[in-house]
């Protein structure tokens, strides 16, 4: 699924730092720490008519990922809300636009790995641009389980939302070589830990079912499913779950803001049903849902 270039996104505006520059312009020192050592954090955003789709629960994660890593000078959720306010003014954007939020270290005296060579605070970046569903009408996704295992917290913690995205970026290389969609990946003991994008659901019976959030990240709209699911009465758990109960599960999806709720019809060359009941029952449930779960920037 390659995303394709809107020309929309030709001339938008981007924030950086403490202003609003041109596409063109939109740049950032050799010497800031994401180029150096890809040492920032992130959140993707959801843009409606209605607002931000909990933006508070992400802006939340992106302060908690900073405070992990140790970052100075974290602006305030305040702060961050009146720059995404102003960036989307200044594109005239309020649906169906995705926003790259990125937090960096900020930029160093010098090249190296010590962050107290960072002294010039931390850099925002609120990108935002117009973009559809990444996997909007496609008829579900097909994946193929990647050799490449997720971190688990031994490593790298995956609740930090950091942008060092090469182990994921490792196994969409896999599915892209094998013409698949994303890449399944598993932890270091074996169970399905998330695709490289988003996470993932299985139903069997009367029951929903996702990973322990141990080596997967514990995705907002992942949380968002688990919390509507327990709402309306379906049962919902998480589990260690094996590759094997998910190619043999009733029905299998993924959730995360780039797609929401996507069906994933093949794994590894086995067909996964898209026809389920209650899977549809959940995107429909999340679909009516959703825009009040929205939070206007203003």
């Amino acid at each position: 699924m390659l995303q394709k270039f809107d020309p929309r996104n030709k001339d938008i505006k981007v924030f950086i730092k403490d202003k609003l520059y041109p596409r063109s312009e939109a740049k950032v020192s050799v010497f800031d720490s994401v180029v150096q050592g890809g040492d920032a954090v992130w959140e993707g955003l959801r843009v409606y008519p209605e607002g931000i789709v909990c933006l508070d629960k992400h802006l939340t994660r992106l302060h908690e990922s900073a405070k992990t890593l140790a970052f100075n000078d974290i602006p305030s959720k305040e702060f961050i809300k009146d720059a995404i306010r102003q960036t989307l003014d200044a594109n005239e954007m309020n649906d169906n636009t995705h926003i790259r939020l990125t937090l960096t270290r900020g930029e160093k005296i010098t090249s190296g790995m010590d962050p107290r060579l960072n002294q010039s605070g931390s850099c925002l970046i609120v990108l935002a641009e117009w973009k559809p569903l990444v996997y909007d009408n496609t008829g579900g996704i097909k994946v193929i389980s990647s050799s490449q295992r997720r971190n688990s917290p031994q490593f790298l913690d995956s609740k930090i939302h950091h942008n060092n995205l090469l182990n994921n970026i490792l196994a969409k290389i896999q599915a892209n070589v094998a013409g698949k969609d994303a890449g399944l990946m598993l932890d270091e003991r074996g169970f399905v830990a998330e695709l490289n994008g988003s996470n993932v659901f299985m139903v069997k019976g009367n029951s929903i079912y996702t990973p322990h959030a141990n080596a997967c990240l514990p995705g907002i709209t992942r949380g968002t499913v688990i919390a509507l699911c327990s709402e309306v009465g379906i049962d919902i758990q998480e589990a260690d779950l094996s590759l094997s109960e998910f190619i043999n599960a009733d029905a299998v999806f993924a959730t995360g803001t780039m797609g929401e709720l996507t069906p994933v019809v093949e794994i590894d060359g086995r067909t996964i049903s898209s026809v389920n009941s209650l899977m549809h029952k959940v995107i429909a449930v999340f679909n009516d849902n959703i825009r009040r779960l929205c939070e206007k920037v203003e």
